[in-house]
């Protein structure tokens, strides 16, 4: 019961996470949209690159479709870029400030300690299995470095399941808990006095595996 419970948290915090990435895509596709349709603006870029060209016609329409995937490019970088500091700081600012992730909320949980250092850490690691190495391994793919990005895409699952399977172990404590020296109470959970001593993270007292 308690490790489903994790889980359903989880699965609430994540979907906040798709609702974010699917509203990042509309906005993203959006700025495309617009860079492709700003007829103006491209047939002055145009002109310019024709004239600049010497008679080159197709070099300077190869340099426009360059500039135009490039900004494209550009566009979907940065929506990934934004995804991961809004989730990370949502991981942080509501773990800092009230002990707990909405899907920790509603399902009753919290995480202890929840000093700034610890949710900080806490944080990184869990946007990092979560969302940062899925969207380098999307931004390869994008640029072009189909290999590199299947080896991501691979490093991307390996790092998600290193995370979260430690969870279904008998202290449910994922790696993001490990690493930060956090752990995750609540109803049914257990607290300090069910785990076996450890040293906790940058020294403090011992706390609870």
């Amino acid at each position: 019961m308690p490790k489903l419970r994790r889980t359903a948290a989880w699965l609430i915090d994540f979907a906040l996470v798709v609702a974010l990435a699917t509203g990042l895509a509309v906005l993203t596709f959006n700025r495309i949209s617009a860079l492709v349709t700003d007829v103006p603006e491209l047939a002055a870029h145009s002109g310019f690159d024709l004239l600049t060209s010497r008679g080159d016609v197709i070099d300077a329409s190869e340099n426009l479709g360059l500039s135009v995937w490039n900004k494209s490019v550009l566009y979907v970088e940065q929506a990934f870029a934004l995804l991961i500091v809004v989730t990370f700081l949502y991981q942080w600012a509501t773990l800092t400030f009230l002990g707990r992730t909405l899907g920790k909320a509603l399902t009753g949980l919290k995480v202890t300690p929840r000093a700034g250092r610890r949710a900080a850490l806490r944080a990184a690691v869990t946007t990092t299995a979560d969302v940062v190495v899925y969207a380098l391994a999307c931004v390869l793919l994008i640029e072009g470095q189909f290999v590199l990005s299947m080896l991501v895409w691979a490093l991307a699952v390996a790092v998600f399941f290193c995370n979260a399977l430690p969870v279904l172990g008998p202290n449910c404590r994922s790696l993001a808990d490990r690493l930060a020296g956090t752990e995750v109470t609540g109803l049914g959970l257990g607290t300090s006095g069910t785990h076996r001593p450890a040293v906790g993270t940058y020294g403090d007292a011992p706390h609870g595996w």
